[in-house]
Parts: structure tokens; sequence; C-alpha cells
């Protein structure tokens, strides 16, 4: 054992972690309960949205069930620079495996998916990493957790910030902050590195994959229109439900059409409903998203084609769609009262910190905000449908400033 993993094993030590193991033979018993743990990944070959998403479903069959996702991150290469830029992420996850066979098995899915043992911190299809185990310290030769890199990179950093935020985080969570040295935990640790204001800067992007690419959303705010293929207003008519045929005959020829538009080459496609099969029909002709008004409440097949396409949809992290998949939409208009939707426009920074008590990682989520037209404005300033433009021009520009 280097002089360094020595350091490392010593530091760890006298962070307060009450357990420690000093090798692979002196082991302890472990299989009789779950440990939580915390796992890295980083991808920078082939399609690295798709090597996650193998490398999360290999984990699953291995005995690692993932609880939490955090958000995806577009980073520049450390170490070796001249190669591709990485996505990075994490992942808490509970496990009988002990330290060791963890490693086996993590080991064993980066061979599975094309891993090699070529160059050190070079080009790789998946790269996962043991951050945390349990409230254990574990030095040997061939595995060090804490992982020594968390203190060292943004890009390991990020992601487990965003595994944080929980009233219901355990005595492990809080081991693991007391791994960092600081007295305010891990959270310490990250402001003293830059923290959020790092995010967009200096080779660290916060992302999120829709169709073939990656959107930034950090730097601005985006703009969505939309086309209208009922005959009645969705909003003052609509009091009889159409079938699904009916659906489809509107849908497709339009959607068609419109996605063979030179205009629409690198826009991002979304299509409203709720049905399953108008959302499963809707994706395969060039959709690249899905947003079900109801929640699933009116077709309980939506669950199934959202986890399929990797969509927002209710209990969506429970179901194992990553966070990095998820935008929040807090749905001013539908059902509620003028006062309502203003309450929720004006707490849209109160409802990402609500929303952080629990997760950070979605409390990092984009927000959509689909207030254009909707009645409420009218009622504000008395004013029908076709003269509440500027009404709207107001409230999307005061919107993405509280967003």
């Amino acid at each position: 054992m280097n002089a360094l993993k020595q350091l490392l094993c010593t530091r760890n030590q006298l962070l307060g972690n009450k357990h420690h193991f000093t090798g692979q033979m002196n082991k302890v018993k472990l299989h009789s309960q779950e440990q939580e743990v915390v796992i890295a990944l980083g991808s920078n070959v082939g399609n690295r949205v798709d090597n996650f998403n193998e490398a999360l479903q290999l984990m699953k069959k291995a005995g690692i069930h993932i609880k939490r996702h955090a958000c995806l991150y577009e980073t520049a290469p450390a170490y070796v620079t001249d190669q591709a830029h990485f996505l990075n992420s994490a992942v808490r996850a509970v496990t009988k495996h002990g330290p060791h066979e963890l490693l086996v098995a993590l080991k064993k899915i980066g061979k599975d998916m094309g891993c090699t043992n070529g160059l050190r911190y070079g080009p790789r299809p998946i790269d996962l990493d043991i951050l945390f185990y349990g409230q254990f310290n574990v030095c040997s030769d061939i595995l060090t957790i804490p992982n020594e890199r968390i203190w060292e990179h943004p890009f390991v950093m990020a992601p487990l910030m965003d595994l944080l935020g929980s009233a219901v985080d355990s005595d492990t969570v809080s081991c693991w902050h007391s791994f960092s040295g600081h007295s305010c935990g891990l959270s310490e640790t990250w402001e003293r590195m830059g923290g959020e204001s790092l995010i967009g800067k200096g080779g660290l992007k916060r992302v999120l994959p829709i169709g073939n690419g990656l959107l930034d959303w950090s730097q601005k705010t985006s703009v969505m229109g939309f086309l209208n293929l009922a005959p009645d207003s969705f909003s003052d008519g609509g009091k009889l439900l159409i079938s699904v045929k009916e659906e489809l005959s509107r849908l497709v020829p339009v959607l068609e059409a419109f996605i063979r538009m030179p205009e629409v080459e690198g826009k991002l496609v979304s299509v409203d409903t709720y049905h399953s099969e108008v959302a499963s029909e809707a994706v395969r002709r060039g959709a690249h998203l899905v947003n079900d008004v109801s929640a699933g409440k009116l077709d309980s097949n939506m669950f199934k084609i959202g986890s399929e396409l990797h969509l927002r949809v209710r209990d969506a992290e429970l179901s194992g769609i990553p966070a990095w998949r998820i935008i929040l939409d807090p749905g001013p208009g539908f059902s509620k009262k003028t006062e309502d939707n203003l309450d929720i426009l004006m707490g849209l920074p109160d409802i990402r910190a609500e929303i952080a008590k629990n997760s950070l990682a979605i409390s990092h989520a984009p927000v959509l905000i689909g207030p254009s037209r909707k009645r409420f404005l009218g009622d504000i300033c008395s004013c029908s449908a076709a003269k509440r433009s500027c009404n709207c021009c107001c409230c999307h520009r005061q919107c993405s400033g509280w967003s």
C-alpha cells in the first residue's frame, strides 16, 4: 500500500466513522442487511446517455437497487485532457454486497459494456466509482472509501450534492457529511469549491437529454410555442372527451408535416395528450416530449409508456426514471382560481426551496411555465383571450426571472 493511500486511510479514520475495513479478508458480515451506497457514473465514448441507461439496468440486475438519481452534467475531461467531454452523474442505492463484492460487480458491468484496461483517466464508455459505502471506511490495496476524488473535482461534488436533501435522511448521510472534515459537512465542501456558481462555467454544465441532444437551460430561458389542433378551445371548451382514434386522426397528419419542415430541424417537439396510445405513436413519429396534463389519472398505461420513453410521470424517481429526465410543471391555469395561479407564479422560488427539502436534484430541474392566454390573465386585466398578448409577455418575462 503506497504512502498516499495510507494517509487517506488515516484521514478517513479520524473523521468520525465507526466502521473500518483494512483489507479484503478483514470483512464485517453485511449480507444480513442492506447498505446505502453512492456510486458515481461517467462516460465519454459512444452514446453517453444510452451508456448510463444500460449501466443503471445492469446495476439493478446485479443487486444494486437505485433509490435516487442526481442531475446530469456535461464536463470537461480531467487529467487526460485530449479526449471528448464526459457526462457525469451519481446515484444513491442499497445493496447487500460487501464493498469489495460491489467493486467486482461494478467492474463486471464496465467490462460487459466494453471497458478495457487502457489509459488511466482515458476515454471509456462507462466509469463506475463507489463514493460512499454505508458508514464504513474501506482502505485496501484495491479500494478506498470514501473515494479520494470526492474532494478534488466539481464534476464529482455536483452530482453528489444532488443526492442530498431529505427530511428522512439517516445517520448514514450524517456520517457522509462527517467525512468532509468540515463543520457544515459536504455543503461546506461544495461551497468552498464555488457551489452553484460553477454550473455553466469551467466545463461544468447541467443538462437535460432530449431526443439525440443535450439541452443546457442554465444560460437563458427558452420559449415554447403551441399549436392547438382541436376545433374547440382546450381552455374554454373540451367538455366532451374525444376517442383515441379521433385524437390520432387530428395529430398524425399535422405532426408528420410539422417534423418535415426545415424550420423545425433542431427544435424540440412536445405533444399534449392523456392517452398512452397517442403518446407512443407521437414519439414513434418524431415527438421528443409528451405532456400528460392528467398525470396518468385518465389512462393508467401512461405510467408504463412514460417509463419506457423516459418521460415525466408521477413518482418518476421511485419508478426508476432519473432526475435528469424530469421537467417541473406547476400547471398554472388548470382548475385553479386566479389567486391560486398568482400564488404559483410568484412563489416559484418557494416551490424550488420546498422541493429541495426532499431532493436537491429535482429542485434543480428545469421549470416549464405555460400561462399563455390563460383565463386568469384576462381576469386580472378584464380582457378577452384575443387581447391577452401584452399580459402574456409581461407574465413570461417575470417568470423567467423567478424560475
